[in-house]
């Protein structure tokens, strides 16, 4: 490390009571560690500063030579160095870190760490996780939910300051963080494909679609838009009964849609449908799906589809 990052770092530590060095910012976090200190150090409502090390490669192996700490992120509090992401988790729980920043977690965090969320299993999902619960020695089902809404599911034993749901006969287990982004949170199973979690407060994008679901729908005349992407060329040669050419005045026309309508969207095999769908999202357009393997999946579904 040279004497300039040196210094950089000697005066980030010493003027700031507390300083996270981090991978991204407090408002974009760039990896679920740094996320999740982020969370907890909001959760006391205490001023701290933020260092995004990926800005700087001098300074992201500086701190890790400056702390003799491995890995990022790191908290320093009055001058000290406190730890990265599993002691902070750590010390939250038993009460210390509060101490160290001289600080009470807010009634706002408190609430929401209290609050437990709502889990609905899927009859498959419940099977599921039972069974393989059998070879986990019993541990709960553990739901970690990242800054993205990033799901990730895997047996672990309950940990201090966990929230414990009880999901009709399967416990799930979250960490606070996760908790509070979990709202009403659903979790289905759909074979060769896994798991499929949906939280109530995760923010709008794209969802998958099955073209088992997209025929039922389709005979069911459920309030539907259906969106092919391809060029004429390729619609020519198959394209699914009901659908919309996507179009600029189309696309415009979206916002209009009445609410609740489903819009699906799909081309050969699901690739360039989840890129215009991703974007329709960004424009503000609700309830967008992407058909999982395209026309392509569809037609083994239904024989009177051409495959191409």
């Amino acid at each position: 490390m040279n004497d300039a990052v040196r210094t950089q770092i000697d005066e980030l530590v010493s003027k700031n009571k507390v300083v996270l060095f981090m991978k991204g910012s407090r408002h974009f976090p760039q990896c679920g560690f740094s996320a999740t200190v982020v969370q907890i150090l909001e959760g006391y409502g205490t001023k701290y500063e933020t260092v995004n090390v990926l800005s700087s490669p001098e300074m992201r192996e500086g701190i890790k030579e400056y702390s003799s700490w491995p890995t990022i992120p790191q908290l320093y509090v009055d001058g000290k160095f406190v730890g990265g992401c599993d002691i902070v988790r750590e010390l939250e729980s038993n009460g210390e870190l509060g101490k160290l920043l001289g600080a009470e977690r807010s009634p706002r965090a408190e609430k929401a760490a209290a609050t437990p969320a709502t889990v609905n299993l899927s009859n498959e999902a419940r099977d599921a996780i039972l069974e393989a619960q059998k070879e986990a020695a019993g541990d709960p089902l553990r739901v970690v939910i990242g800054p993205r809404w990033e799901y990730d599911l895997y047996f672990d034993a309950k940990q201090d300051g966990d929230v414990v749901v009880d999901a009709g006969g399967v416990t799930v287990v979250f960490d606070r963080e996760s908790a509070e982004r979990a709202g009403e949170l659903s979790i289905a199973f759909v074979a060769k494909q896994g798991f499929r979690v949906e939280s109530s407060k995760a923010p709008p994008r794209v969802r998958p679609m099955g073209a088992k679901e997209l025929k039922q729908l389709l005979a069911d005349g459920a309030k539907l838009m259906l969106l092919d992407v391809r060029p004429d060329g390729e619609r020519a040669l198959a394209s699914i009964p009901g659908h919309t050419p996507l179009t600029p005045d189309v696309v415009e026309d979206l916002g209009e849609l009445p609410e609740g309508t489903k819009v699906v969207v799909y081309c050969h095999h699901g690739h360039r449908s989840m890129s215009v769908a991703q974007q329709l999202v960004l424009r503000g357009v609700a309830g967008v799906h992407n058909l999982d393997g395209g026309i392509e999946a569809y037609s083994e579904i239904d024989p009177t589809i051409p495959r191409y």
